[in-house]
C-alpha cells in the first residue's frame, strides 16, 4: 500500500465507520422506545432514565448521520457534490438505496428534533410522529445492506439484522397490548316519583291501583 492510499480512503472510512454508529444508535433508540411503549419495565423510576437515554441517543445518531453525509463530500471516488448527499435519489452510485438512506436522515432528524416541538405540536400529534421512528431504522437497514460497501460481509449482516427479532416482539407487544376498558354507561336513573311518569286519567288510576269507585266515576267522564 503507498502512501497516498490511506488519506485517499480517510474520507470513506469515517463515513463508512459514522454510517455504522448511525445505525447502531438508531437501532438502540428503537428498542429503547418499544420498550417504553410496551411498558415492558414498570420498574418506578426507570421510565425517566429510559426517556432521558432515548432522547440523548437520538441526539447523537443525528450526528453520526450528519457526519455520515458530509465526510462523503471529501470522497475523491465517489465525488457526490452536495445536491447527491441532500437530495434523494440524485447521487448516481447505487441511487435507490442512497435515495432511502437520504429519506431516512430527513426523517430522523424530523422526528428527533420534534421532542422540543411537542408542547407546540401537541403531545398527541408528537406522539404519532414519534411512533413513524421504527420507519427509519427499517430505511436505515435497507440503505446498509443496499449501499454499504461490506453488505456481504457476515458481520455487517449480523449486526444489521440480529436486532430485527427483539424489534419485532416490542412492537408486536405494543399493537397487540390490550387498550383501555371500555366505561360501562350507567342506567338512566328510575324517576324519583313513579306517578308522575305515568299521564293523569284512566290508565294513570289503574297504573297506581286506585279504588273501583274512582275508577267507575273516571270512566263515566271519558264517556
Amino acid at each position: 500500500m503507498s502512501a497516498k492510499e490511506p488519506s485517499a480512503l480517510i474520507w470513506w472510512l469515517v463515513s463508512r465507520a459514522s454510517g455504522i454508529v448511525a445505525l447502531g444508535l438508531i437501532t438502540a433508540a428503537v428498542l429503547i422506545g418499544l420498550t417504553m411503549s410496551s411498558k415492558v419495565l414498570r420498574r418506578p423510576g426507570v421510565g425517566r432514565k429510559l426517556v432521558r437515554l432515548h432522547e440523548h441517543l437520538a441526539l447523537v445518531a443525528l450526528g453520526a448521520i450528519s457526519l455520515h453525509g458530509l465526510a462523503l463530500l471529501g470522497d475523491h471516488w465517489l465525488h457526490p457534490g452536495l445536491k447527491g448527499i441532500t437530495v434523494p435519489f440524485a447521487l448516481g452510485y447505487r441511487p435507490l438505496f442512497t435515495g432511502l438512506g437520504i429519506i431516512a436522515g430527513y426523517l430522523a432528524a424530523l422526528f428527533g428534533l420534534s421532542f422540543y416541538l411537542r408542547r407546540r405540536i401537541g403531545v398527541r400529534l408528537w406522539r404519532r410522529l414519534h411512533r413513524a421512528t421504527l420507519l427509519v431504522w427499517l430505511l436505515g437497514v435497507i440503505h446498509t445492506l443496499g449501499a454499504g460497501s461490506d453488505a456481504a460481509s457476515l458481520w455487517l449482516r449480523a449486526y444489521v439484522l440480529a436486532p430485527a427479532v427483539p424489534i419485532a416482539y416490542l412492537f408486536a407487544l405494543r399493537v397487540l397490548s390490550p387498550g383501555r376498558p371500555a366505561v360501562a354507561r350507567r342506567p338512566p336513573a328510575a324517576p324519583a316519583d313513579a306517578a308522575s311518569s305515568n299521564p293523569p286519567g284512566r290508565e294513570g288510576a289503574e297504573a297506581h291501583g286506585a279504588p273501583k269507585q274512582l275508577r267507575a266515576r273516571l270512566a263515566r267522564e271519558s264517556l
